[in-house]
Parts: structure tokens; sequence; C-alpha cells
């Protein structure tokens, strides 16, 4: 997951309202948003390479998403699957808050990444390049691949274009979301930020939706949670043959809690 935005407490009606992309190598095998367990009490896609996943919920309101934190530089190819943290969670018994304090002690070993852990009573962000779990107020977020609420240009373009429909509303649709995950406006060179990958790459990756050569955005997604606990993940795949033409495909499951 390389951006996400999330409405918490703020929408009427809802607890939870998040809408995020994947971005990744198009050759990384991934399956698809379904249930993960025989039970179907645990909603997520699966990193078939690394085993993990990068957003996922479960009907007892375990909710998880990360990203990662550019900074080549400091990159370890021998470095665990950021994924694992997110299954390790969604699959455990542990309070969000007890989890994180955990995590905290074998973070280092992963390459940099944020993560927003949550359950039925709270919801937390946490980053192993700042090191203390931050308990979430009610508000509306915005995160890529800095730190919580950077100014970036796409962050701040995406908390513009999706907060008036994620937040002063009674009723979601996934679908105005996922459209406006599309969105390819590309900013000014002068705005961007410098993360050690290059101009040509920061132009690239600039954008709210990603469209390179053997990268891109893999996959969207709208997570709902109300007040009463009823969940709502909805996921659109882009499939890209070898003719470029991008093929959609719309999956919406819910989950009994």
């Amino acid at each position: 997951m390389c951006l996400l935005f999330l409405s918490y407490k703020t929408t009427p009606g809802y607890r939870l309202v998040v809408a995020a992309n994947r971005d990744e190598f198009l050759a990384r095998p991934t399956a698809r948003l379904d249930f993960l367990d025989q039970d179907k009490t645990l909603l997520a896609g699966r990193d078939l390479q690394g085993g993990g996943t990068w957003l996922g919920i479960t009907a007892g309101l375990r909710f998880a998403a990360i990203t990662n934190y550019r900074d080549p530089a400091a990159s370890r190819f021998d470095a665990p699957s950021r994924g694992e943290i997110l299954m390790n969670y969604l699959t455990g018994q542990m309070a969000a808050g007890e989890y994180l304090q955990r995590l905290a002690v074998t973070a280092s070993a992963y390459n940099g990444f944020n993560l927003i852990l949550g359950d039925a009573r709270d919801l937390y962000y946490y980053s192993n390049i700042l090191g203390d779990p931050r308990l979430l107020s009610p508000g509306f977020y915005g995160l890529s691949n800095h730190l919580l609420d950077s100014p970036w240009p796409k962050v701040l373009r995406g908390k513009e274009l999706l907060r008036p429909h994620m937040v002063a509303r009674d009723c979601i649709d996934p679908i105005p979301l996922l459209e406006l995950l599309t969105d390819s406006h590309r900013p000014p060179d002068e705005q961007l930020p410098e993360t050690g990958v290059g101009l040509a790459w920061e132009q690239l990756l600039g954008t709210i939706f990603i469209d390179a050569a053997g990268y891109g955005t893999r996959s969207s997604a709208v997570v709902t949670v109300t007040e009463d606990g009823a969940v709502e993940f909805t996921e659109k795949t882009i499939h890209r043959p070898a003719s470029r033409e991008m093929r959609p495909e719309v999956v919406h499951l819910t989950l009994n809690c």
C-alpha cells in the first residue's frame, strides 16, 4: 500500500472510512481481495511473494494498513516482509496498543514503514522511523511513503478530492471514491519530494494513480465500518495485459460482525 486516506469518527454513521491505492511492481504475484480464513472472518488481499498483506480487516474490527517509507539508501534486501506485520496482528488476539508495544522491540529489523492499526476501541499510527505509537483522535488523515500527513502534493490533492466524499456524507458509495483514486494529475517538479530515486521516478510516483513501465497502481480499495460495526470492503484490481489496455475488476465483500 502506497497511498491511503482515512476518515476516523468524522463521517456521520461511520466509525471508519478508508480509501487507498496499492502501488507495486506488476510482476509481483498477488491474490485479490477475499476471505483468508475458513470461517470468513478476515478480509484482505494477499502478497503471494512475501506471504503477507497490505490492507485487511476482521469481523472483530481488527484493522491494519501499511505503506513503505521511501528511503532507498536505507533499504536492506535481507529484511523480512513488512506484510507479515499485518497478518500477525489480524490473525492474533492482542489489542492494537499491546501489539504495537511488542512490535516496537523488533521493528528496526524491517525496512521503513508506516502502520495504521486499530481494533474495536482504538486506532493508532506507528512508524519505525519515528519510534512511538500515536493514538489517533477523530480526524481526516492522509498517508503516502513518508510520514502521516506529510504535505506531499499527492497527499494534499487526495485530501482535497476525497474529503468531501468521505466526511460530509451519511451514506458512503465506494464507486466515486474508487474513481477519484484514478486521478493522474502530475504536480510541478519543484513541488515533488526528494527521496533518493531521481527526478524521473519522483515524477512517476508523484501522481495519485501510477502507471509506469513495470510498476503502477495494482488495486484501489474502499473500506467502511459503520458505528454499528458493519464492514464493507470494495477492491478494484487493475489488470494490465501485454497490450497495456487496463481492465478493472471490482470485488465487493461484507463481514458479519
